[in-house]
């Protein structure tokens, strides 16, 4: 198993290494590969090709892409690209590899990037754009996202008020699995505020029940499942501009509102009436991996379950994953039903070169075209481009994600310790919320991580 610190894509990886179904899977599990972007078996569907004439005659011309979606995930990106080669005459030259995150650093640094790259995080984002190589995006990719994507998503490809990335898929962590089978044998209603969601719990533990199952045993990247239960309950109880605050150490990192979050957390978590249904006690979460945590839903041990959208990868196969089915998820609420603040992670595309080939490639990944053409391809990926017709998405969950993302209410925001330095969103984050979750106070514990964060 490969935890590489401080990514959300690591840790998808970890979780999809059960399916081949995720784009977000994977990147850790395959060797570095690269190919034309040509695949069998289907055709492309004809587009427009008028957005790409701007950029003047194309064909012949070849644009490199560098990311960590690998075999087998690639495969449906490769062939969402054959409309534009089709429109334009250019080629795509794709390159897979697992060390991704590490490799474009190094080649950025060494004046050897590749034209596009793939980055998994805003930080790195930041990261590349300092070593001077990376380009603004240009006008049309702008107009794109300004069109299609929220400020907030624009604002994770900004850098120092320059626009370099936009967003290309999505995932989203605030999620609850459950048995529809069992909220309609008991009467339970999908909750729509937290305070319904506390309700909920307590009717549960009423009719005799162990509500919730956790765990967040993920080998040295031991402690992320906490880390997720905290920053959605802060952007919950505290908003998305304090989190905005936090996360850059703008405020500390153990100050009121992080307090009431990881409270808010342990009113769950440790709560010996509530956990950990099927697993054991309070102490059972630390010891339990992330993949077993929620499969208690299906022997009715357990009810509710607090995990990302790539989790449906860990159901057995022959269970159905949809709102009918053996399992399913509901959108984590906001303190009222109104509000939408959603926690995730994402994709964003940044060049290296400005070429208009380059250009225009980039401008068609930013369009709603590019992002229905991916949407019919794809069993676990999703977008929060505007303009993507949920209709095409192809499994229950990626539509649910969909909803939420496309949501007009929603706010979104990036998981905060893959931006946090990497001595606290991966160290003493990761650590002291498991020594939290095995005894240790809230105050120690945030005081712990603030102490951790650099000078």
């Amino acid at each position: 198993m490969f935890v590489q610190r401080g990514s959300s894509r690591s840790r998808v990886a970890v979780a999809g290494a059960l399916s081949v179904g995720l784009v977000f899977g994977l990147s850790a599990c395959g060797d570095s590969s690269e190919t034309d972007s040509g695949t069998t078996g289907s055709s492309a569907a004809a587009i427009d090709c008028t957005p790409y004439t701007a950029f003047g005659d194309i064909k012949g011309k070849t644009v490199t892409i560098y990311t960590g979606i690998v075999t087998p995930e690639d495969a449906p990106h490769k062939e969402s690209y054959k409309p534009f080669e089709q429109c334009t005459g250019a080629t795509i030259k794709y390159e897979g590899d697992k060390a991704f995150e590490t490799q474009v650093l190094i080649r950025a640094e060494a004046g050897n990037p590749p034209d596009l790259a793939f980055v998994p995080q805003p930080g790195l984002l930041q990261r590349l754009v300092a070593t001077g190589k990376a380009k603004e995006a240009p006008a049309e990719t702008a107009a794109n996202v300004d069109k299609h994507f929220g400020k907030d998503w624009k604002a994770y490809g900004t850098v120092d008020g320059k626009f370099y990335a936009a967003p290309l898929g999505a995932n989203v962590k605030s999620l609850v699995w459950y048995s529809p089978k069992e909220f309609k044998d008991s009467g339970y209603a999908v909750p729509t505020t937290l305070a319904e969601l506390k309700t909920l719990s307590d009717k549960m533990v009423a009719d005799g029940k162990k509500p919730w199952c956790a765990g967040i045993a993920s080998g040295e990247a031991t402690g992320w499942p906490l880390t997720d239960w905290m920053e959605d309950f802060f952007l919950r109880l505290s908003g998305p501009e304090a989190y905005d605050k936090w996360v850059k150490h703008e405020i500390p990192f153990n100050g009121p509102e992080a307090t009431a979050a990881l409270d808010a957390v342990g009113a769950y978590l440790k709560n010996d009436a509530y956990v950990n249904g099927g697993l054991g006690d309070v102490k059972s979460i630390a010891g339990t991996t992330f993949q077993d945590a929620g499969l208690p839903i299906l022997d009715d041990q357990c009810s509710l379950h607090r995990q990302a959208s790539f989790y449906a990868a860990n159901f057995p196969k022959g269970k159905t994953v949809a709102e009918d089915g053996d399992v399913f998820a509901f959108y984590l609420p906001g303190e009222t039903a109104d509000s939408k603040p959603v926690l995730g992670g994402g994709e964003f595309v940044v060049a290296f070169a400005d070429r208009p080939e380059v250009k225009a490639f980039q401008t068609y990944l930013s369009s709603d075209t590019w992002a229905n053409a991916k949407a019919k391809l794809s069993s676990g990926w999703v977008s929060a481009n505007k303009g993507l017709d949920p209709n095409n998405l192809t499994n229950p969950v990626d539509k649910l994600s969909a909803e939420i993302l496309l949501d007009p209410n929603a706010t979104f925001r990036f998981d905060g310790s893959d931006m946090m330095p990497a001595a606290v969103g991966s160290n003493a984050f990761w650590k002291q919320t498991t020594n939290w979750i095995t005894g240790q106070d809230t105050k120690k514990t945030l005081d712990n991580i603030e102490s951790a964060w650099p000078k």
